[in-house]
């Protein structure tokens, strides 16, 4: 908005931020959040959702300093959906009750990273994420490349690689298959993989320690795919989901209130998933737009659009 400001000041339009804000805020509420709530029950229905968080500034924020660090969750259902749905949601802090309020009602499967604050939501089986059990091994990969031959982290990154290739050849099979092929293909080699992490001596701080009590920690949700040929092996997909939040954070650096902040969540939330499903955002929010406040019409074609 500051830079807007400016630009159109240059343009000699007398248009504040405050304005914008006050717009923006108002759009977010009036119009864009009914269509949040709607998404959330239909992702709530759902069978499987993925979840993660990052951080995020707020500078004015009542009973709260304007450099303590805040958190902007992003849940969003699984690939095998017919439709996409992401919601963000803001959060003064990191605390499992967030997710657990957010997450009130739903059964199913939850599919996110280690933090222990997942464990909070009642009702969700919590699932591991591949990838980053994976990342933490890539990190403590020696520089030297010679090294690797006889490096701990390397043969672990080789063991998440041949279950890759395994899932990889299932992507396209049906939900049935790639449950069988899982417990045949994939199985074996995760069970061979902490057979042999179990015997890994480590001592101290470092990544390779890290890794190590990162995936042994993790063990049983790493299995918890093997379950339904539909849950996916890693968090990929709320990763993805959240991503453009974090880029676009480093050119706007904070929000000035929660309610800005709130308000922001919101607008993420519709143009992400109108982008996760092929919908042009600026025709969609045009279109929003010119209807009354509170109408639902959805970030997604129906089946019977063109």
């Amino acid at each position: 908005m500051h830079r807007q400001e400016k630009d159109f000041n240059s343009k000699n339009i007398p248009l504040l931020k405050a304005t914008m804000s006050n717009w923006v805020g108002t759009a977010a509420e009036k119009w864009c959040l009914p269509i949040v709530e709607k998404m959330h029950e239909m992702l709530i229905a759902g069978q499987m959702i993925h979840a993660d968080e990052t951080t995020v500034q707020v500078l004015h924020e009542e009973g709260r300093k304007p450099t303590t660090t805040s958190r902007m969750w992003v849940y969003c259902n699984g690939k095998m959906n017919d439709r996409s749905i992401i919601i963000f949601d803001y959060q003064p802090t990191r605390k499992g009750e967030h997710a657990s309020n957010f997450l009130k009602g739903f059964i199913g499967y939850l599919i996110c990273d280690g933090y222990d604050a997942y464990n909070a939501v009642e009702g969700a089986k919590r699932c591991g994420c591949m990838t980053h059990a994976r990342r933490g091994f890539i990190q403590a990969l020696p520089n030297d490349q010679k090294l690797h031959s006889t490096s701990v982290a390397a043969k672990a990154v080789e063991y998440f690689n041949k279950i890759y290739h395994e899932e990889n050849l299932l992507a396209d099979s049906s939900t049935e298959y790639r449950y069988k092929q899982r417990l045949v293909k994939v199985k074996p080699l995760l069970d061979e993989f902490f057979a042999w992490l179990e015997n890994v001596q480590v001592s101290g701080k470092g990544k390779l320690t890290d890794a190590v009590r990162y995936a042994l920690n993790e063990r049983k949700y790493l299995y918890t795919f093997l379950e339904n040929g539909d849950v996916p092996i890693d968090n990929n997909r709320a990763e993805n989901a959240i991503r453009p939040f974090a880029l676009g954070r480093k050119n706007w650096l904070f929000s000035n209130t929660a309610n800005g902040a709130r308000s922001s969540a919101t607008l993420y939330s519709i143009i992400s998933t109108a982008q996760a499903n092929g919908v042009d955002a600026e025709k969609y929010l045009t279109e929003l737009f010119s209807q009354p406040a509170g109408t639902i019409l959805l970030p997604w074609r129906e089946e019977n659009e063109t």
